[in-house]
């Protein structure tokens, strides 16, 4: 599918509209194992066109997996014809380059489904006996978009991760990663990770609720950055004031800086076809930028950041790919200046109470220890908190800042992100994992 002839079509049936138009192709597979044995292989290729028309104060969009352009047109034209009127329209995205290109590596992009069971072989070899499940995927994709306004990009990425646990007698551990490149993704060293991990998890005790100190592992700061990603520094969340960002104030502790880079495992630009850049979201604990598309960037009065989800600001433009810029501290470091706390490898179950302060409740998972005087001493059960995530990396709660940035697969709509470990001063544990 050409998406100069798509745009063609679509200007000859509709006469003076903006049209914008995306052709997008995905050719993704996924090998998945439970009881240490592969039970699924699977591929997918999808070819995606998408069309955007603005006419007489009207916008639509249409998208199709189906190639058809005469239905098409008449589809967008009809549509357009009983469409609300939309006085916020933007207009289209001038001529522009790509500031850089995203990866593509071809040993991904071509991966065979034996390469993959390869990285999980080495995984559940390297986990010695215990019961695995996970999985290992790979993608190519590929992506042209095109407008009456003149702007013309074409673009690849590729991507791949790989998500494991092992578990004994009741008790799991996991290890995630996520690159550009397959070749990234290291079976063994993350087996013997969760092989360690898990056979440390035996007669976990029953903690008392309270607020600990903690360091936090890249599974669980990952979902950190997801919500401050979704609900803060989203551009829709911050025009209808429900973002705590106040741009310009320093909101974090002086450690921490969180930058959007999507040349990591990311695309370079958006579905309304402005370049993506990495974005600096917060220097040194100071909030920089919010992400924004052309809808909110124009309310804002500022340029968009190229963060548009494609969706007509249904949920509103966010960070696809943030990460923390590392620091210089070890686990094993911040363990070692803990006089009593926790060690927390993952969050999950987490939703928000209050975004605008971004409350957050949650349960932890795959492997929590207590630490006493710089040493861990035995495994905890799962706790459920309540924590303000922003609080909890406010001035003077952030103690250490890891140097080994470990990026993760998508968890959340199209997030992937590079988080690292953080030791922080407090945590707010509500209870156990039942209540």
């Amino acid at each position: 599918m050409n998406a100069d002839q798509v745009l063609q079509a679509m200007a000859k049936a509709l006469p003076g509209a903006d049209v914008e138009v995306r052709v997008e192709y995905r050719d993704s597979a996924l090998t998945r194992f439970a009881n240490s044995f592969i039970h699924q292989n699977v591929a997918e290729q999808t070819t995606t066109l998408g069309v955007r028309a603005n006419h007489a104060g009207r916008t639509v969009s249409v998208t199709t997996t189906t190639v058809d352009l005469e239905s098409l047109a008449e589809r967008t034209k009809a549509a357009l014809a009983v469409a609300p009127l939309d006085p916020a329209w933007p207009g289209l995205t001038a001529p522009s380059p790509l500031v850089a290109e995203s990866v593509v590596d071809d040993a991904t992009a071509n991966a065979t489904p034996d390469e993959r069971a390869s990285i999980v072989r080495d995984f559940v070899e390297a986990a010695k006996g215990l019961e695995t499940a996970g999985y290992c995927r790979s993608a190519h994709w590929t992506g042209s978009y095109r407008s009456t306004a003149g702007q013309s990009l074409d673009a690849a990425a590729t991507d791949a991760a790989f998500d494991g646990i092992a578990r004994l007698n009741g008790a799991d551990a996991v290890a995630r990663r996520a690159s550009a490149r397959l070749s990234d993704v290291d079976g063994t060293a993350m087996g013997e990770r969760v092989a360690a991990s898990v056979r440390s998890l035996a007669d976990p005790v029953e903690l008392e609720p309270g607020r600990y100190e903690v360091v936090l592992m890249p599974e669980a700061t990952a979902d950190i950055l997801h919500a401050l990603a979704m609900y803060s520094f989203n551009g829709r969340f911050f025009a209808d004031g429900r973002s705590f960002a106040e741009p310009g104030a320093t909101q974090f502790d002086s450690s921490i800086s969180i930058v959007d880079d999507p040349f990591f495992a990311g695309r370079p630009y958006d579905p309304e076809g402005t370049p993506r850049t990495r974005l600096t979201l917060v220097d040194k604990g100071v909030t920089k930028a919010i992400a924004h598309d052309r809808r909110t960037a124009a309310q804002a009065g500022v340029a968009s950041t190229g963060h548009s989800l494609g969706e007509e600001g249904v949920f509103g433009p966010m960070p696809l790919n943030p990460a923390f810029l590392p620091g210089t501290g070890s686990v094993d470091d911040m363990v070692a200046n803990v006089e009593r706390g926790l060690l927390v490898t993952d969050f999950w179950y987490t939703r928000v109470l209050d975004p605008k302060t971004l409350v957050i409740t949650g349960l932890t998972r795959n492997g929590v220890w207590l630490i006493e005087n710089g040493k861990v001493v035995r495994a905890v059960r799962n706790l459920r908190f309540t924590q303000g995530y922003a609080q909890a990396l406010a001035p003077g709660q952030v103690l250490a800042v890891g140097s080994e940035v470990v990026p993760q697969p998508n968890r959340r709509d199209l997030v992937n992100s590079a988080p690292v470990a953080l030791r922080l001063a407090s945590w707010n544990f509500t209870g156990g994992a039942s209540g």
